[in-house]
């Protein structure tokens, strides 16, 4: 199993998502991240005073799947998320050792 990490644009979240669901991709995480993608406008970006520097608000798309549906999720990330600049985002893969079902019936 692995775990695809990925960070985009806000604006590209809601058709990530949907694009996701769609490919049967169910495991989604969203987090609200600060970063370094380029700004897509001057709107996005916000001074950090503990960072020295401009930041943009980010999302981390976190997606786990099986081994052979990884080149199957990047590609959609890839398709959908662009926003028409070469550093619209980064995209990690990481493998999981082990996972468990949280539930009453253990």
């Amino acid at each position: 199993m692995k775990q695809i990490k990925a960070f985009v644009h806000h604006n590209r979240v809601g058709d990530l998502v949907r694009a996701l669901e769609e490919a049967d991709f169910h495991r989604i995480s969203l987090f609200e991240v600060k970063g370094f993608l380029h700004a897509l406008r001057a709107r996005e970006q916000d001074y950090s005073v503990d960072l020295g520097g401009k930041v943009i608000n980010e999302v981390q798309v976190e997606v786990c799947c099986d081994d052979g549906e990884v080149s199957r999720a990047v590609e959609i990330v890839r398709r959908v998320a662009r926003t028409g600049h070469a550093d619209a985002g980064w995209i990690y893969v990481s493998p999981i050792e082990q996972t468990f079902a949280v539930g009453d019936n253990l």
